[in-house]
């Protein structure tokens, strides 16, 4: 007689064995620039959402649909399209290739600021400490800030140039008035 061992057994019940969230640890899916937006696009906030749509990050999946992106995907040694290449899109998306965005937003306000369904509603926002426990990324300085841009503004990036920190913050920044 044949002994089946307990991973078999787990995996034909469909358990598998990918770590789950800590206990009481919540998991926060991404809901797009358009729900955010619903709050953040007016003056009295900050108007972040028409500041994004001004950006290249509003048009980084775009720029992956061009012939010049599909060389430079060939040249890297890729066997897809730029749009379709995991590797790109890591950087060229909100939350990645499997995130469940609409790639054609490109690089959204959840990509710095972590996946939205747990803090995008209004009484959350509201509470800061509470909605850095629903999910939100919050940095304490510029050199935080600078460090997320950093993730994907580096030399990985086969089209990397020298970033300037303080000259890309300025095209970007989309701070809440203080109130």
């Amino acid at each position: 007689m044949r002994t089946t061992t307990i991973p078999t057994i787990l995996l034909l019940l469909g358990v598998t064995m990918a770590p789950a969230p800590a206990f009481g640890q919540e998991t926060f899916t991404y809901v797009g620039v358009a729900a955010c937006g619903k709050c953040h696009k007016t003056e009295k906030i900050g108007n972040q959402l028409a500041i994004w749509e001004g950006t290249k990050h509003s048009k980084a999946f775009e720029s992956l649909s061009t012939p010049v992106a599909d060389s430079i995907a060939l040249a890297k040694g890729l066997t897809t399209k730029a749009a379709d290449s995991k590797e790109c899109r890591e950087c060229h998306t909100t939350g990645g290739p499997d995130s469940g965005v609409d790639a054609k937003e490109g690089v959204g306000c959840e990509a710095c600021h972590n996946a939205g369904s747990g803090y995008r509603v209004l009484k959350i926002m509201k509470d800061k400490p509470t909605a850095v426990e629903k999910g939100l990324r919050t940095f304490a300085d510029a050199a935080a800030i600078e460090a997320q841009c950093r993730t994907c503004h580096n030399e990985r990036s086969p089209t990397a140039k020298e970033f300037d920190f303080k000259e890309r913050w300025e095209k970007i920044k989309h701070l809440r008035p203080v109130e």
